[in-house]
């Protein structure tokens, strides 16, 4: 189009934000059909959309918005009472504008769909009927999500093809997307401090040219002065990027709106904080894990109407979106006042889908069992859907946050809804940092993540760096700190500094200390995107440019503790060392092995316990059993399937058959087993963390109980060697 591209453009934006206006105005129209006011301005805009549209030649786009404006126009002046049905033809007129906004961008034409089933439905509702067509017209589910704009009906039905319209609704935003908004005082201010700047430097050049003892300190005066400016240039560019979160919080209504009417729900959405403003590249960060979050408090979170009123609740349900400024950062809040999250719930899924065991899922608190949620592929949905149901979604939410320096946390009441609260910097261009160095290179680490500084004196360090399981730890207020010795993770030369400089830093829920050789300084750094060659690299996250002129990387907070094991994959785990202190007591059944040593089991994994006559054991195939209870109970000697480690044992009586043997019952899903063990001796209550790893096959390993060394015993490994399919699902 040559030289009209630049004026296509100009209308291209005007119109996106001319619609993601009518989206939000239409239903406040639906809540309030008579208002007069909201008509008129949605009238207004369709007569803009139409006016230029005739100007450029776009007679598409002019048809479809010649038609929802005689709607509008009946309705503005009365003639007409906005229903359901009107509300939801002049939706799909939006909708219709925007996909040919979006084929206009991506060709330059407005492409073959005309709409003729939508103009037709228009037209009707002008006159007061209903056309045969629309009647007939087949139901549609159509995608809400902010990613992908609602679609027209007629495309989505299959009627002009679906791939199109899907391109020109994804390049839909991407005009809007690349330009800004900025108030002209904003840009005064910036031109008339940038000038200042041309003229600070000038003086610099000339005092520095300049000899004598006196350009010392005129320099040091007028170097102030540059950074005095500089700072203020920088404030005011960042208000060029700033946007209010209302442009991302402007498509969840209609969201909502049309996810509820879908799945049969009545569902508002409130908003607090809709001029609290973030950096553009955060506002494009948090557009979709906003929009999956809000999706699923819809489809999940709030109740049926029919379940509300058997509680006691209204029919309607409530999600609030707040956000407001704290601690240097923007804090936005998802709640909901639905039936909550039950960890009872999510522990027996947990436990089903093999993410933890049942031990672990009963020791699990309360909030790190609620945020398994965020686990990869972790899914509470009882079917799969359009919506959700697959757990896909949650854990790249959280992931997406995290890699812009955010964090996300879950919180639920049974009964009176849920709270997912995400805390996210300010802005990605510019952040303050801590400057180290290790093996010799310098690095930055994001303040956002940092905790504190540690510092042990050469006369210490020998005793103060404790190993557990081979893993480095260091005691910090009684807790112990999982370390990750920089220069190791990176391939560095190891530093010969006797004293240790600990960086505490904090990853989600897991707090690890960095060891690095030295620490240099804070400042502010602006963040450079690495090349294509170097993202791949979890532990960096971007590279700054220092004072010197060189480069300094920068550390990736959550993917330098996962490669180092000092936070585990989803966020979920712990280091071996955090998880051994304080872990709580355990009850567990002894036994004595063959050896004259100790075996022991936890208890959870007891049903009962059982004297039976070795004179009843009856062969099925190559494995023993026995009938017990009505079932037959397969059996497994333990002390067969253990390698022995002793070719004499000091017990004397080790390989004498008893006539009655000791067996302990384990369940699962249903089924038993029967575990011959030796002479029971004792139930205890015992730390399980392990003192020694395992040392056999079958053994997960060694703790001490009342003085003595005893092994703890692998129970489904140990049943696995003779019933293979014992712990497969059963149909």
């Amino acid at each position: 189009m040559g030289d009209l591209d630049g004026l296509v453009k100009e209308f291209l934006v005007e119109s996106y934000e001319n619609l993601d206006r009518l989206d939000k105005e239409f239903l406040q129209l639906e809540q309030n059909p008579g208002n007069r006011e909201v008509i008129a301005s949605i009238f207004r805009t369709i007569h803009t959309v139409k006016g230029t549209s005739g100007f450029f030649g776009f007679e598409k786009l002019q048809g479809v918005a010649h038609a929802g404006e005689n709607l509008l126009a009946k309705l503005r002046d009365g003639v007409l009472i906005l229903n359901t049905e009107m509300g939801s033809a002049l939706l799909r007129t939006v909708d219709a504008i925007r996909a040919i906004l979006g084929e206009i961008e991506r060709t330059n034409v407005e492409g073959a769909q005309a709409y003729p089933e939508l103009i037709a439905e228009l037209e009707a509702l002008v006159h007061g009927a209903a056309p045969a067509a629309a009647a007939a017209k087949p139901t549609v589910k159509t995608d809400t999500s902010a990613a992908a704009p609602a679609q027209p009906a007629e495309v989505v039905a299959g009627k002009s093809g679906d791939a199109p319209a899907a391109a020109s609704a994804a390049a839909g935003s991407s005009v809007a997307d690349q330009s800004l908004r900025v108030d002209v005082r904003v840009l005064d201010r910036l031109m008339n401090l940038v000038g200042e700047l041309v003229l600070t430097r000038n003086q610099i050049l000339q005092h520095a040219g300049s000899a004598g003892s006196a350009a010392s300190g005129a320099l040091a005066t007028t170097g102030k002065r540059l950074d005095n400016i500089t700072s203020q240039l920088q404030e005011e560019v960042m208000k060029t990027r700033m946007q209010p979160i209302e442009t991302v919080w402007g498509k969840l209504p209609r969201v909502v709106r049309d996810l509820s009417k879908q799945i049969g729900k009545q569902v508002r959405l409130e908003m607090e904080g809709k001029d609290t403003e973030l950096d553009k590249s955060i506002i494009e960060a948090i557009k979709d894990p906003l929009t999956h979050m809000v999706r699923n408090s819809v489809d999940h979170g709030v109740e049926t109407p029919e379940k509300r009123v058997a509680a006691g609740k209204p029919a309607e349900g409530c999600i609030l979106l707040r956000a407001y400024h704290e601690g240097g950062k923007v804090t936005i809040q998802i709640r909901d006042d639905g039936g909550g999250i039950d960890p009872a719930r999510i522990r027996a899924k947990a436990v089903e889908k093999g993410v933890l065991t049942a031990d672990q899922a009963a020791k699990l608190p309360e909030r790190e069992v609620l945020n398994l949620i965020f686990a990869a592929g972790f899914s509470t949905a009882e079917t799969v859907t359009n919506i959700s149901g697959r757990g896909v979604g949650m854990d790249v939410v959280r992931t997406n946050i995290e890699r812009i320096g955010g964090t996300v946390d879950l919180s639920s009441e049974i009964g009176k809804g849920t709270v997912i609260t995400i805390k996210i910097p300010l802005t990605l261009a510019i952040i303050p940092a801590l400057v180290v160095t290790s093996g010799g290179e310098r690095f930055a680490i994001p303040q956002v993540n940092l905790l504190e500084l540690v510092r042990i004196e050469k006369a210490k360090a020998a005793t103060a760096i404790e190993d557990v399981y081979g893993a480095p730890v260091y005691r910090l207020r009684g807790q112990l700190l999982p370390l990750v010795y920089l220069s190791k993770e990176l391939g560095l030369p190891a530093s010969d500094t006797a004293s240790i400089n600990i960086v505490v830093l904090q990853a989600d829920v897991t707090q690890f200390g960095v060891v690095v050789d030295s620490v240099l300084d804070t400042g502010e750094i602006v963040v450079k995107p690495l090349d294509k060659q170097l993202k791949n690299l979890s532990v960096f996250a971007g590279a700054t440019i220092m004072g010197d002129g060189n480069v300094a990387l920068i550390l990736d907070v959550f993917g330098l503790g996962s490669r180092a094991h000092a936070v585990g994959k989803g966020r979920e785990a712990k280091t071996a060392a955090a998880a051994a202190a304080g872990e709580p007591k355990e009850p567990l059944l002894l036994f004595q092995s063959p050896d004259d040593g100790r075996m022991a089991i936890p208890l959870s994994q007891v049903v009962r316990l059982e004297e039976m006559e070795a004179a009843k054991v009856e062969a099925a195939g190559e494995v023993e059993v026995v009938q017990y209870r009505g079932e037959i109970l397969p059996l497994v000697r333990v002390f067969q399937v253990l390698p022995e480690r002793r070719r004499n044992p000091r017990n004397p009586d080790a390989g004498v058959a008893p006539d009655v043997l000791p067996v302990v019952v384990h369940s699962h899903n249903g089924r038993h087993v029967g575990l011959v063990v030796g002479k029971i001796i004792d139930t205890v209550e015992e730390s399980t963390k392990l003192q020694r790893s395992a040392s056999r096959a079958g053994i997960k390993g060694c703790i001490v109980i009342n003085g003595k060394v005893t092994e703890i015993l692998d129970v489904e490994s140990v049943v696995r060697t003779v019933v293979p399919d014992f712990y497969k699902a059963q149909p």
